[in-house]
């Protein structure tokens, strides 16, 4: 009731999106020379929250371009990219940051881990750049540690971790901020065929037991299969089967 007695309507709740990702016509293009090189053509995509996605091809086909620009890593030429509701293209650089540290987890093919800290050490660094720092940080790493069944290896540097204990760790970082969206850009192809099925399955996990909506890109469109509740294939910088569902 407002000051001279007339009802007033309350405000309209606010709904999240039933997509997490949405991209519309999103174009890249990369000059090369004297030649304009379309990496993406005009694609458009939706992710549903708490779905595994897996988008396959070859190499040069768009797929890491793809995820570098859902990520934040990289501006699209032209389109839209929508992250709960938020829209990416119009984001200042430091916007940009924030939306990295604080939504985003990555896990990419190779480890990028400090040679000189230990496997908690490398965790908690996702931490500190996020600002949480003392106890809480020992703690949350020791926790994603634990969640990827590395909670005996916290103390090993990397070069005393075999390439699969190194990728777990990079997961372990990657979902540290419990991240609404999680990035894997051929997160298994530096591994054997017997870890490479252990890490997919973490990933699985993360999916299914935490919500955490799941996009990898990669080669091997077997393993996607037998992982992800959806598998597009991109070519030349378009969908060729299932690459939509608009």
């Amino acid at each position: 009731m407002s000051a001279a007695g007339i009802p007033q309507l309350a405000a309209a709740p606010e709904i999240e999106p039933q997509a997490l990702v949405e991209v519309l016509d999103l174009v890249r293009v990369y000059r090369m020379g004297a030649v304009d090189v379309r990496a993406l053509d005009g694609i458009s995509l939706e992710v549903a929250r708490s779905e595994f996605l897996a988008v396959v091809g070859v190499s040069g086909s768009g797929k890491s371009t793809l995820l570098h620009l859902i990520g934040g890593l990289d501006t699209p030429s032209s389109g839209s990219i929508r992250v709960a509701g938020r829209e990416l293209v119009s984001l200042e650089s430091y916007e940009r940051a924030l939306y990295r540290r604080t939504t985003v987890g990555f896990v990419f093919q190779s480890f990028h881990l400090v040679p000189s800290m230990n496997a908690e050490e490398n965790v908690a660094l996702a931490l500190t750049l996020q600002g949480t720092y003392g106890a809480e940080r020992r703690l949350r790493a020791r926790d994603a540690l634990r969640r990827v069944g590395l909670a005996g290896r916290a103390a090993h540097r990397p070069a005393e971790l075999s390439g699969g204990e190194q990728q777990r760790v990079v997961l372990a970082r990657a979902i540290v901020n419990r991240p609404l969206l999680l990035l894997a850009d051929e997160p298994t192809g530096n591994l054997d065929r017997r870890t490479a099925g252990e890490v997919m399955n973490l990933l699985r996990d993360v999916n299914r037991a935490e919500g955490t909506t799941v996009i990898m890109v990669t080669h091997d469109e077997e393993t996607a299969g037998g992982i992800a509740d959806r598998v597009i294939r991109l070519s030349d910088g378009q969908f060729i089967r299932g690459g939509t569902n608009r």
